[in-house]
This record gives C-alpha cells, structure tokens and sequence, in this order.
C-alpha cells in the first residue's frame, strides 16, 4: 500500500495520513452533517480505521447523536472525521481536508432523501 493521502484542519494543529484507496467516496446530505459543516453537503472518503494516522495532534470529538462522534480541530474548528457505530470498522474524513480533494470525487449519495431542493451536484451545471 504506497499511496498515501495528507491532509489535516486549517490552521494546521492537526494533520493525518490515510493509507491506500478509499472504500468509497460520498457525499452525506443528512441534516446533522450540514450542521457540523456550515455546508448544504458533506463530501467524505471513507477508510479502514487503521489505515488513518494522526501525525500532528489530534481532533477534539464530539457525539452528536448516539453512537456518532465528529472530529474537529479544537483550534480552529476545521471539520475533520465522522466514527459512528453503523461503520464500526470505518472512519470518514471530510474531502475537504485533504491536501489533494481533488482525488477523492464523490461516487455516491447518503440521505438522498434529505437533499436541500435547490442543490445542483450536476457535472453539467454552470460554472463560476
């Protein structure tokens, strides 16, 4: 496994390695993850939980609901992980904290039924 994914929050007080491909690649619309983030979405790259390393601090945890906790950076507030009881085994980093977001496209959607009306993820919508 030589493929190795940095990243860490904003301020940089945190900072991980994630070893290898990810097992997916999503985007979360649910109502909890849009108040973690401020984001009318979330992106994650899910991983092993042992293929994820903290080579600089470590998040702060909160449980947002039962069996869920969230990373962040207690710094900076940087949105960082999601560990919830359903993925035991897994860990799931926000895009967004990558160095290289640009690897990790989103290939599919959790709580579709939850997605603001108005958000558009078309590959064909105009761009900025």
């Amino acid at each position: 496994m030589s493929e190795v994914h940095t990243g860490g929050c904003l301020c940089g007080a945190v900072r991980f390695e994630a070893k290898g491909p990810p097992k997916w690649t999503g985007y979360c619309h649910c109502r909890s993850c849009r108040r973690h983030t401020g984001a009318p979405v979330s992106a994650y790259a899910g991983f092993a939980k042992d293929h994820l390393m903290f080579t600089s601090g470590r998040p702060s945890r909160f449980a947002s609901s039962p069996g869920v906790l969230r990373g962040f950076c207690a710094q900076c507030g940087s949105t960082l992980t999601y560990e919830g009881d359903r993925w035991p085994d897994e860990i799931h980093v926000h895009v967004g904290a990558f160095d290289s977001p640009e690897s990790f496209p989103p290939q599919e959607d959790a709580f579709a039924e939850e997605r603001l009306s108005w958000l558009n993820l078309s590959p064909a919508s105009p761009q900025a």
